[in-house]
């Protein structure tokens, strides 16, 4: 096999709408925060850590992000609790309108228009 793990995944937003995705990943979502490569700190956003994934959140000036379904998959313990969580903090729960049979999710979006699915872990 080639390839062996996922470094990071980037996600974009207007640069209008920073500041409300780096509250979201790192406060609603409560990702933690790593440093930036000094030739990347120009760029703005910033760059979080998930276990051995990494999150690099980046401005665009045409970001096409609020139709698409390309998506992130983040898995929790408790869905029911971060679903509240999230709801308490003024996220919207999009349904699951293709619903896979035994998988327990829900879907929303970042302040920048990314999809994000969260799905409970099968125990």
């Amino acid at each position: 096999m080639w390839l062996n793990t996922i470094d990071h995944i980037q996600v974009t937003s207007s640069q209008s709408a920073e500041d409300a995705m780096l509250f979201f990943y790192s406060k609603v979502l409560g990702l933690t925060e790593i440093p930036k490569p000094e030739t990347s700190k120009a760029n703005g956003g910033a760059w979080y850590v998930l276990g051995n994934i990494q999150i690099h959140i980046s401005t665009e000036t045409n970001p096409e992000n609020t139709a698409s379904r390309r998506h992130i998959c983040y898995l929790t313990s408790d869905l029911q609790a971060f679903e509240e969580h999230l709801q308490a903090h003024g996220v919207e729960i999009l349904p699951d309108q293709l619903p896979v049979p035994g998988r327990h999710r829900f879907f929303l979006r970042d302040p920048g228009g990314n999809r994000i699915e969260i799905a409970e872990t099968n125990s």
